[in-house]
């Protein structure tokens, strides 16, 4: 950031320091500032690295509020794969070499444990030591993708020939072609195909193709990307008011109704997901910063704009989980990766329209972060969800599959570039 508009930004916040707004956040934080973002994932890291190398191979994957273990035995890919991805990111912008040995730990179990050379798969998950679901989900695949970017961005790999090992995979299993320019979603364990179609492999896809391009300069990747932004963002949001839907058919129908009664499901909840309308408008706006176009920008801002407006707690602050077509909120608990992704994208659509109405909602999410969601006594982020209250739902920190704090960290890392 040049000192022109480092103090543009001083200017913008000292406006919006005078708007009013219910927080009783330390008013010492300077959630702008380089050092406050360095400083919170070493903050993260403080609190995985002195407990999370299984010496057996790869990461624990299951700790309480107090950093104690539990399934010890038990490590599903997700979690594998984002572990490595937190760790080798975050080297270099905390000059902490040592992650890349940690991170290097990871990638080993990954590629000799979970990944199958007879079959050329990679299991789920396993179970003391061995593979317990062989189930093929995209999603997974997304984040081994990210994984190798990670590797080959860090100079930990001499070359990109595991990126490009896993993007062919991905390219013979899962990629539906350029008319439908998605990927399907599951392959059981037999071989057979799943009708079901989703979004959220998809966008975790188009996230990790975004990194796979930005490790290895190949234009390939992007272009992907950029046709599955495409593809979910504009084509079929179209089909659902202008909002992003989770589920649908073979031939990409909308589902309304699966798991109509099931709003809080982890991986495939009904309703609108307020915090993937906030991953989709970040990630046109990552592909905005390599491919400038005012369609990405806009279809960020009526993303981001629109779920803040229906899925903003006035009452006890932070994003609710999922609101129904109707738009009245149907899941009203608070989960730490929806506030972390609203927070790298309010940064980002700063970046992209100077609007300081983004900072206002930038500030106001990190106050509420860090009141609500910073663990100050045993570090991280508190658990995968709370009430919507910002009760504790139970007293674990981090669940495989579904919290490692990748969220937390990366949403600070992608601020970095904002504000740095």
């Amino acid at each position: 950031m040049s000192s022109i508009h480092r103090f543009l930004l001083v200017l913008r916040v000292a406006a919006i320091s005078a708007v009013p707004w219910q927080s009783d956040a330390p008013k010492s934080q300077d959630f702008f500032s380089k050092d406050f973002l360095v400083d919170h994932i070493n903050f993260i890291l403080n609190f995985y690295e002195p407990r999370v190398l299984d010496s057996t191979g790869g990461f624990f994957q299951g700790f309480f509020q107090n950093g104690t273990t539990f399934d010890a035995h038990f490590k599903q890919i997700v979690s594998s794969a984002r572990m490595v991805i937190n760790f080798m990111r975050a080297s270099n912008i905390t000059g902490r070499p040592e992650l890349l040995a940690l991170g290097s730990h990871g990638l080993d179990y990954v590629e000799n444990v979970h990944y199958q050379r007879t079959t050329d798969q990679y299991a789920f998950s396993i179970l003391d030591g061995k593979p317990a679901d062989m189930t093929q989900q995209a999603y997974a695949y997304a984040f081994l993708l990210g994984m190798h970017s990670s590797v080959v961005k860090a100079g930990v790999a001499s070359n990109d020939s595991n990126v490009v090992r896993i993007f062919s995979h991905l390219e013979r299993f899962f990629y539906l072609g350029d008319q439908q320019a998605a990927y399907l979603d599951t392959i059981a364990a037999n071989g057979t195909v799943d009708t079901y179609r989703g979004q959220n492999s998809n966008m975790h896809m188009c996230e990790m193709l975004i990194a796979a391009y930005e490790a290895t300069n190949n234009r390939t990747y992007l272009a992907r990307a950029e046709a599955l932004a495409h593809t979910f963002a504009v084509v079929l949001a179209a089909k659902a008011g202008g909002f992003v839907w989770e589920h649908y058919d073979e031939q990409w129908n909308i589902n309304w109704n699966y798991n109509i009664n099931d709003p809080s499901n982890i991986y495939r909840p009904w309703g609108f997901q307020p915090g993937h309308q906030m991953e989709w408008a970040k990630n046109l706006l990552n592909l905005n910063r390599h491919e400038p176009a005012a369609w990405k920008v806009q279809r960020a801002r009526e993303l981001f704009d629109g779920a803040w407006s229906l899925a903003w707690d006035d009452a006890y602050g932070g994003l609710v989980y999922g609101f129904a077509p109707n738009r009245s909120w149907c899941d009203t608990g608070k989960y730490f990766w929806v506030q972390a992704e609203a927070l790298a994208t309010a940064a980002l659509l700063h970046e992209a329209t100077s609007n300081m109405t983004y900072l206002h909602q930038y500030k106001r999410l990190w106050s509420y972060i860090w009141q609500k969601w910073v663990d100050h006594r045993y570090g991280a982020w508190y658990g995968f969800n709370l009430t919507r209250e910002n009760e504790l739902v139970n007293d674990r920190k981090a669940i495989a599959g579904a919290k490692c704090d990748y969220h937390s960290m990366q949403a600070c890392i992608t601020t970095l570039t904002v504000f740095e």
